[in-house]
């Protein structure tokens, strides 16, 4: 079977980031470092991996630090030249020209509503999305998995992972169906179900590869859970139209969205740097001694 190719990939980074206040109240929560890169670049990163080719950012009001870290910054670039200092760090946040698109959502009104945002932009392709709170560590990396999987199934696809069933009211949980190694056919999708009421631990986390179609969906989707359009409420109305399958990625995840999972990924990929990771296991060593 032949597919459209994927080369589209849509980043929500629209949202208030309410939850790391007061640090995202001038900064956008995407632009928070996990050690010495923000989030949102691992995620393009990830996509640019996965051979993404064009990178639809939905913002809002105050996120123009994004727009700037993936521009040329003149004065900076001219001021490391002089000095004959590396340009390598630098050179790694520029997107090729025409290779980025943005748009913004206006008001935070839910995933949903942030990706038809992107409707006209991704038109009548295949598209990815990809929410850069959800740091996804691995190698490959799972953008790349999903696309090696979807470049079998086609149809919609989306990341889960196995989650405690005490913490299925946090996800969307998939209704599992056929099996085959780290693919499982979905059945059905129910956005935050309270404990003991979930179809499986099977959990979607923030990795798509959606249909064109969703858009249309979107268009007429009334608010779900947290009064929000919510983007699983739209897929779960897909499923029986198109192939639709979940890949549990090979890999770790850290919720950067929550305050202790991102201190987790700042202290794990600290520890397995070369350069900083001795200095920093002495330190907690040193630190939990004390304890």
């Amino acid at each position: 079977m032949t597919f459209k190719p994927l080369r589209k990939a849509v980043f929500p980074v629209g949202g208030l980031g309410t939850r790391f206040l007061p640090a995202t109240k001038a900064l956008p929560k995407e632009m928070l470092p996990v050690v010495d890169r923000p989030l949102i670049q691992y995620a393009v990163d990830e996509a640019l991996e996965a051979g993404i080719e064009q990178m639809i950012f939905v913002t809002g009001r105050g996120k123009s630090a994004i727009e700037d870290h993936f521009d040329i910054a003149y004065e900076l670039e001219a001021t490391m030249a002089a000095r004959g200092k590396s340009m390598e760090l630098l050179y790694q946040t520029r997107l090729t020209p025409g290779a980025v698109a943005y748009v913004r959502q206006q008001e935070p009104m839910g995933l949903g509503h942030a990706v038809w945002c992107a409707r006209d932009i991704v038109g009548d392709e295949p598209f990815a999305v990809l929410l850069a709170d959800d740091f996804m560590v691995g190698a490959p990396g799972c953008l790349k998995q999903m696309v090696e999987a979807y470049n079998q199934t086609g149809g919609n696809m989306i990341c889960a992972q196995e989650v405690a069933d005490d913490q299925t009211d946090k996800y969307g949980v998939i209704t599992p169906g056929k099996r085959d190694g780290r693919l499982t056919e979905v059945q059905g999708l129910v956005e935050k179900p309270s404990p003991g009421t979930a179809p499986s631990n099977l959990a979607v986390i923030g990795r798509y590869i959606l249909q064109p179609e969703v858009m249309r969906v979107l268009e007429t989707q009334e608010k779900g859970a947290g009064g929000e359009i919510q983007l699983t409420d739209a897929m779960a109305r897909m499923i029986g139209n198109q192939p639709f399958h979940a890949l549990t990625f090979d890999g770790t995840r850290y919720d950067c969205g929550d305050k202790a999972g991102f201190i987790q990924a700042n202290l794990a990929l600290a520890l397995a740097r070369p350069d900083i990771g001795p200095a920093v296991r002495a330190f907690a060593t040193d630190l939990l001694a004390r304890d």
